[in-house]
């Protein structure tokens, strides 16, 4: 598939057919992925595949209490764990006790356990260069090592024909994912990679333009477009 297209029609999928994807292409995602940018080509991911029904099952379990929470916010008007207006986290806005003993169906969720494929993503914690720690804000600059990596698997499944999701939903049940897969204490859980065949066909996706989100020279300058004179 030509690389404008798949960045085109690269949607998040959520929903799969029972077909299954075999050993041999899973593999063939995971050489071509492995080609992401990391700083200082340190390539901190690790992969787990889950395929173990006890394994997945537990995995499904750890994700439907983070996804609780995750709607719990989502149904008080509230972008779930997000920082506020000044950058900084101050503790959960809502009772997440309460939240995880709150059913919240989800066809993802619900049934992640019988997805084609789950691969359980870590991040390699000493081999980041987080250059904004120490800032007064929610520092994000950790990830710029490791999901380019995820993304690229996303990219090279789609042009297998295939679907899938980076959910990071499942990282707050991390401790117990870490006890479940005997992960190290210097490995992070940095997401969940979901992929099979997608159960509807890829649709045009929708996306703010350009111009919605680049100014030029100041944050509130004009808009970037095609035809702006230097």
């Amino acid at each position: 598939m030509e690389l404008n297209e798949a960045m085109r029609t690269t949607p998040a999928t959520r929903h799969f057919t029972d077909e299954p994807v075999g050993d041999e292409v899973l593999h063939r995602l995971l050489e071509v992925a492995r080609f992401a940018p990391s700083g200082g080509n340190r390539q901190p991911w690790r992969v787990v595949v889950a395929k173990d029904a006890a394994v997945r099952s537990a995995i499904r379990d750890a994700y439907v209490l983070g996804w609780r929470e995750y709607t719990a916010h989502v149904a008080s008007g509230l972008v779930p764990f997000a920082p506020g207006a000044d950058g900084r986290w101050t503790g959960p806005a809502v009772d997440l006790e309460l939240a995880r003993a709150t059913p919240a169906p989800n066809d993802l969720a619900d049934h992640l356990d019988v997805a084609p494929v789950l691969l359980v993503l870590l991040a390699h914690l000493p081999s980041l260069a987080v250059t904004d720690n120490g800032l007064d804000r929610q520092s994000i600059v950790g990830g710029a090592s490791v999901y380019p990596f995820s993304h690229n698997l996303l990219l090279a499944a789609r042009a297998e024909g295939l679907g899938g999701v980076m959910t990071t939903v499942i990282c707050r049940q991390e401790a117990a994912v870490r006890e479940l897969l005997g992960v190290p204490p210097e490995f992070a859980l940095a997401g969940l990679v979901v992929l099979g065949h997608p159960a509807r066909p890829v649709t045009r996706l929708r996306r703010r333009p350009v111009e919605q989100f680049c100014t030029v020279d100041r944050f509130a300058g004009e808009p970037f477009s095609a035809g702006l004179r230097g």
